[in-house]
């Protein structure tokens, strides 16, 4: 009876410690996209031009993908309660000044704080719940985390555009302040240590060539899309990303205790299905930034209108993460991952033959069947590399895989959005709209053939759910 008892008490805790981490997790995820359809507002507000509000979407981006590979280290150093009440105080903080900043420069400050808090979120999350839970109930585990990865997002700017054409813009952030206190009010008392604590020596170093060289790719990469790639502010952080990042590899070999183990990488099904991942996710963030363009600039919808478009796709993706984890945990990653690009790449063929006259309602079930592709793909693949790798490597896995997805999601969009501008400038059409539309068909062509090449690589994905330590 009295073990019973304590089973039940086990539970229970666990749950407690699973919502604590995913309502953490989606206010730092929805606050990525919820600036979307809110930056005319501020700039109006705050009397600033385009160029000086992106910095608002990409200063966020830039901190959170140099933070994400800090993590491994973070979480060897500190004890997981401190870490994820550190990452959610400084999120709320910074939501807090973005809330009350009377000039853009502290609404800026507001992003980055944020931002540094989200970007030690993700992997410390991931980690606890895979160190929490056993391999065969893993694949549940994460599907709860695909939930959030897929809904978080995708009701940013629906929320947003509502928000934004009934109220002021700082109600974004009035909105998201009191979820981050409760949070922090609830993990104070109920999340417990799982991590280990090893005390790793930090190499300074490595922190400064990590931050450059993931910086320098992502900072690049996101100016690409509006300035050009022959642009010196695409071309010099780029070079200086490269050359750091390469450093940064070689000294991680050298070092006893590296900040990003890249040996991961020895392991042929996580490097794997850490590729697939960021395909498939460069497929979302590019679809998800490409069509709002498509439906506000070319079918001039609101950008309230333009959400909801999307929003049945998110809703289905976020019901069926958690029921794929299940059939992952029973049946492993292969099966879920051939039918999931298969079906990402179904839904992505018609997007490249849009013209002015496409069915909202075409658009809006072929987007929820790329996203329920998604949902087939995303994180029963994360959990099958993860599952390969012994306990002491996986907050080095989730760190990385968060890092190579991050990476992936910013150069893809930049890549994609290039090709789009490109492919309306040389159009073979006098009519201006016509070529807008050509670009965004040309750019969502791109996304077929990285969908179809991974489908490719899902065939030789193994389906064994075993992780190093049951072998």
């Amino acid at each position: 009876m009295e073990q019973t008892s304590t089973h039940k008490h086990h539970e229970y805790s666990v749950k407690v410690i699973m919502t604590v981490l995913l309502a953490g997790a989606f206010v730092a995820i929805l606050n990525q996209t919820l600036l979307a359809t809110a930056l005319p507002h501020i700039m109006a507000d705050l009397k600033i031009d385009a160029t000086k509000a992106q910095w608002l979407t990409t200063v966020f981006m830039l901190v959170n993908g140099i933070m994400i590979p800090v993590t491994a280290f973070l979480i060897g150093k500190f004890s997981t309660r401190g870490l994820f009440l550190t990452a959610m105080g400084l999120f709320a903080i910074g939501t807090g000044v973005a809330a009350i900043s009377p000039t853009f420069s502290l609404l800026l400050v507001g992003r980055v704080l944020q931002a540094a808090g989200a970007g030690i979120m993700l992997p410390l999350m991931q980690t606890i719940l895979l160190l929490m839970f056993p391999i065969e109930k893993r694949g549940s585990a994460m599907g709860m985390v695909g939930l959030v990865i897929a809904f978080a997002p995708a009701i940013g700017p629906t929320l947003s555009g509502w928000i934004v054409d009934s109220y002021s813009w700082r109600y974004l952030f009035y909105l998201i302040f009191p979820i981050a206190i409760i949070d922090i009010i609830f993990a104070y008392f109920a999340l417990k240590n799982v991590t280990e604590r090893k005390n790793p020596t930090l190499d300074v170093l490595s922190i400064i060539l990590s931050t450059l060289g993931f910086g320098g790719l992502l900072f690049g990469f996101s100016n690409a899309g509006s300035n050009g790639w022959g642009s010196l502010s695409v071309l010099a952080p780029l070079i200086v990303g490269i050359v750091t990042l390469v450093l940064f590899i070689v000294r991680q070999f050298k070092l006893k205790e590296p900040i990003l183990e890249f040996r991961v990488f020895k392991n042929p099904i996580f490097t794997l299905t850490t590729i697939i991942a960021m395909i498939v996710f460069t497929a979302m963030i590019g679809g998800a930034t490409i069509l709002p363009l498509y439906i506000q600039g070319m079918l001039h919808y609101s950008a309230l209108r333009s959400g909801l478009i999307l929003l049945p796709g998110a809703i289905l993706m976020g019901i069926m993460s958690p029921i794929t984890g299940r059939i992952f945990d029973k049946v492993g990653a292969r099966g879920l991952s051939l039918v999931g690009t298969a079906l990402l790449t179904i839904g992505t063929l018609p997007f490249v033959i849009l013209d002015d006259h496409t069915s909202i309602t075409l658009i809006t079930i072929m987007y929820a069947v790329r996203m329920l592709g998604m949902a087939m793909v995303m994180m029963p693949l994360t959990t099958a590399g993860l599952n390969q790798l012994p306990r002491e490597l996986i907050t080095h896995g989730t760190a990385m895989n968060n890092t190579m997805r991050q990476v992936a999601g910013a150069i893809g969009t930049a890549v994609l959005i290039t090709v789009m501008s490109s492919a309306s400038k040389n159009a073979e059409t006098a009519d201006q709209m016509m070529a807008q539309i050509h670009g965004v068909n040309m750019a969502f062509l791109v996304t077929a053939v990285l969908a179809f090449v991974a489908l490719l690589m899902s065939i030789f994905v193994k389906g064994s759910r075993k992780s190093a330590l049951s072998k």
